[in-house]
């Protein structure tokens, strides 16, 4: 195995977190921002890239390229390791930034890669590649909304995803199609043929009050759907805060004024 082999624990229901064993000398990778707690003896180092065996044997272009796709995706040029120092056992804890559920993926029994969505990937075993996966038609690609940039971990590790509300994960037969809006879906195994298709009829599109394109999926293959996406979320809160003119929003002091805040408003 090419990755660190690392033992985890997930601890609550809706606002998960999960606690990832570390044998001295093993590392585990993750976004900047995920971590919840450590404890002593746990190196913590900023790298450029997501540290991968790949990227480090191609030298600095390797890494550059690397992180320009990160961008892509809207994530940082940067990712943080936690290195057990000590010589006995040490644990790292990280939180899902958003009430959800976090997602165990073994890449060693899913052919070593997964397509996730861009903002899915919470942690993995040092030796996981974090890379950009392109749609294959280039009119989704200009026009697939949310849903049609999407990230590859490959390796054969552990890795974690973060999603939004309640999971369903659901196994597609060969040629059984399923149709998801783009931003409930999370993740995929390989063999999935999917392509992002936009809403027939025009009445539905500027009426139906549901996004202009959908992810459809056909198997065979497993997907894993998530009920509350973010950016909905995100958009009801917006909605609902009682605006004034200017762009403020009313009570600012206020608990929703508070999570307009928090959710990137003025």
């Amino acid at each position: 195995m090419n990755n660190h082999e690392i033992d985890y624990k997930l601890y609550g229901d809706d606002m998960q977190f999960v606690e990832v064993e570390l044998d001295p000398k093993e590392t585990v990778v993750a976004e900047a921002g995920s971590l919840m707690m450590m404890e002593d003896g746990i190196a913590m180092e900023t790298i450029f890239g997501d540290g991968s065996n790949g990227s480090a044997s191609s030298g600095l272009m390797g890494k550059l390229m690397g992180a320009g796709k990160r961008m892509l995706t809207g994530e940082s040029l940067f990712m943080t390791t936690f290195t057990n120092t000590g010589s006995g056992k040490k644990h790292v804890y990280f939180a899902s930034p958003y009430p959800g559920k976090i997602i165990p993926m073994d890449l060693s029994e899913m052919g070593g890669k997964i397509i996730c969505q861009k903002d899915a990937f919470l942690a993995a075993a040092k030796g996981v590649s974090v890379g950009i996966e392109f749609q294959r038609k280039l009119g989704t690609g200009f026009f697939g909304g949310e849903g049609f940039i999407m990230q590859k971990l490959e390796g054969d590790g552990l890795a974690f995803l973060h999603a939004g509300g309640t999971i369903h994960k659901k196994h597609l037969q060969p040629g059984e199609v399923l149709r998801v809006d783009t931003g409930c879906l999370v993740a995929m195994t390989q063999e999935v043929d999917y392509s992002i298709e936009m809403v027939k009829g025009v009445k539905t599109a500027l009426f139906g009050g549901e996004g202009l394109f959908f992810a459809t999926l056909r198997g065979p293959g497993t997907v894993w759907i998530q009920s509350l996406p973010f950016s909905r979320l995100a958009s009801r809160v917006f909605a609902a805060a009682p605006q004034i003119p200017g762009g403020g929003s009313k009570g600012e002091g206020s608990l929703a004024g508070g999570l307009f805040d928090i959710l990137g408003g003025k």
